[in-house]
């Protein structure tokens, strides 16, 4: 947004916290002299804004008695994107000036969108777990977002209709406990009742979803973020690997997070137990070398073979 655009819709929300306010007072606020107020002014009124110049000694502009802004006319998928811009924004850590200003134009949003809207929003906000900043990823269907959100708020269970990476189709039924943004994909995690286990499904990969009739029991305080995460780290892969690492957890997630290992401290001598499931294993004597710190292979042999080649060829690099 220019920055005269800027301030002519500054100008306008001085002047709808009500009564005059005079030239040299909005001058002021807006770091202009008082013939470009006046501009400002006239470009209000010619976008119909009723703004009204009063004379005298304390003279200056007033909005006509009576008037109220309209209702921001923006579309689910316009209001969602822009919310969910300013809260991710947030999240990642912009809390500098840019930060705070980011705040309070969510909060005027949020005013003076429809009702209906609104809360439909705050579902969505308010069932949201950020793990990592954005990545490039298939958005998720704005109409599944906002009727899983309901579920989630309201405790209901919801049909979705959702297709594996494989190309598998089916229909679950799902209690839904939260939902989940990491590296740019969108993520529902719950209880599958039919299964009698809990899921987490990719939101893009769900082509609708129906809210159903009835309740549940909400789980209770949950770490929506971290169950995903872990989802990842312990889903079926080819190699199965088992570490001893002497280190903590907050040393060994620098190079392997949440999303790729399972990590276990030990009392004893700082020993951390490590846990992965990986298609390849030709990546991790690298990530190992990269720690910088004692440890031990338990499972597969396979591995072992790759640190013990790794290290051949760095000998042998260093010698030459």
């Amino acid at each position: 947004m220019s920055r005269p655009i800027a301030r002519v819709l500054t100008l306008l929300e001085l002047l709808q916290s009500g009564g005059v306010r005079t030239v040299g007072e909005l001058a002021g606020r807006l770091g202009v002299d008082e013939r470009t107020v006046r501009r400002y002014a006239d470009h209000l009124i010619d976008l119909e804004v009723p703004v009204e110049s009063v004379r005298g000694r304390h003279g200056g502009y007033r909005l006509a008695p009576g008037y109220r802004m309209p209702p921001l006319m923006l579309s689910d998928d316009e209001a969602l994107a822009v919310l969910l811009g300013l809260v991710a924004a947030r999240r990642a850590g912009l809390m500098t000036a840019a930060g705070t200003a980011s705040e309070t134009a969510a909060a005027k949003i949020r005013r003076v969108l429809p009702e209906r809207l609104r809360n439909r929003l705050d579902a969505v906000l308010g069932s949201i777990a950020f793990t990592s900043p954005a990545g490039d990823a298939p958005a998720p269907d704005t109409a599944v977002l906002l009727a899983i959100a309901d579920a989630v708020r309201h405790h209901r269970p919801v049909s979705i209709r959702y297709t594996t990476a494989d190309g598998r189709h089916s229909e679950r039924t799902l209690h839904p406990y939260g939902l989940v943004a990491h590296s740019g994909k969108w993520y529902v995690t719950g209880a599958e009742p039919a299964l009698g286990e809990d899921r987490t499904f990719r939101l893009d990969r769900i082509a609708s979803a129906k809210t159903l009739p009835g309740s549940f029991e909400p789980a209770g305080e949950l770490d929506l973020a971290e169950r995903v995460l872990t989802g990842f780290a312990t889903a079926e892969y080819r190699h199965e690997v088992t570490l001893r690492i002497q280190g903590t957890a907050e040393q060994i997630r620098t190079r392997l997070p949440a999303s790729v290992a399972v990590v276990t401290e030990s009392d004893t001598a700082h020993w951390s137990r490590v846990e992965l499931r990986v298609d390849r294993l030709d990546w991790l004597p690298a990530v190992l070398a990269s720690l910088d710190l004692p440890f031990v292979i338990e499972r597969p042999d396979e591995l072992r073979d790759l640190v013990v080649a790794l290290a051949d060829r760095l000998t042998r690099s260093a010698t030459s």
